[in-house]
């Protein structure tokens, strides 16, 4: 592993980061606009991931996701939808849309502390139900202790069990306790075949964040300059709002461009953002009315 990660710029400055998230912040007031409104509708990751999660509330999901399109034939659809296991069966089977993803999160979410055979079994069998992605954590407390051998290995071996579809691997970045530590793990996950990486679980404070987001691009940035691989990025976790969203989108836009802002390359984990970014275009399109729909 330190032969690994000494190929990489590990070291990460907090200053200079956030110097430049202050630079970068300002410039996206400039995206508010119903354009580029659209496009954050189109990278959102639709989400439920609550205890009290039925199986009407996977139908429900599915259901509005598939009649979007009626209702609002001017919009694209969001990315996907991401759920517990559980539920993936009843929205595979109600999802009657082409496009749109159905993710799992997997790999004893959202702690991640589970034994590494049960977390690919149930990997396998969220793809087996229908699920095409999986967002897994990473061993926070094994990244935390410098066992990044093992953490390593674990991707490797969830991704492995998510045959062809894709893996999402979430860094819980809040839970790392510093930016050179977010740089290592996104390191670690893109090096052990990950298809993206994530910021966070939402289930613990803080979720996402400018100056994580910033330093996993950057890892990305790097990754693609050595492999020639590119790694998408999902933030995830209390970005409710519109121009929220868009803050991050400019950090991409900056460190990646524009050809990192698809849903291919760019999601947002989110449950609220979707209805706050439809009422958001209907008032900027001269509508007063506040969309509940999802």
């Amino acid at each position: 592993m330190e032969n690994l990660l000494s190929s990489y710029n590990t070291k990460v400055d907090k200053a200079v980061v956030k110097s430049e998230i202050e630079k970068i912040v300002k410039k996206s007031e400039e995206l508010y606009n119903v354009e580029n409104l659209k496009k954050v509708f189109s990278y959102i990751d639709l989400t439920t991931l609550s205890t009290t999660d039925t199986q009407a509330r996977g139908r429900m999901f599915a259901d509005n996701v598939t009649n979007f399109k009626k209702h609002f034939p001017d919009m694209p659809n969001v990315a996907a939808i991401c759920v517990y296991p559980a539920l993936v069966k009843t929205v595979r089977e109600n999802l009657k849309v082409e496009g749109v993803n159905l993710a799992s999160v997997v790999g004893g979410f959202p702690s991640s502390q589970t034994f590494i055979d049960v977390k690919t079994v149930e990997t396998a069998f969220a793809f087996k139900e229908g699920a095409t992605e999986a967002d897994m954590v990473i061993s926070v407390g094994d990244l935390l202790e410098g066992n990044y051998a093992k953490v390593y290995d674990e991707v490797i071996q969830i991704k492995d069990a998510c045959g062809s579809g894709h893996l999402k691997v979430i860094l819980e970045t809040g839970a790392l306790e510093n930016l050179t530590n977010i740089k290592i793990a996104s390191i670690l996950s893109m090096e052990a075949g990950c298809d993206f990486v994530k910021t966070s679980t939402g289930k613990m404070e803080p979720a996402a964040t400018l100056e994580a987001i910033y330093v996993m691009a950057e890892a990305v940035k790097e990754f693609f300059e050595k492999t020639g691989k590119k790694i998408g990025l999902k933030p995830a976790g209390g970005i409710s709002d519109s121009k929220t969203a868009l803050k991050y989108i400019s950090v991409i836009k900056h460190i990646l461009g524009n050809e990192w802002l698809t849903p291919e390359l760019f999601r947002i984990g989110a449950s609220s953002l979707a209805n706050r970014v439809l009422t958001d275009i209907n008032t900027l399109e001269g509508k007063n009315e506040v969309v509940d729909y999802f």
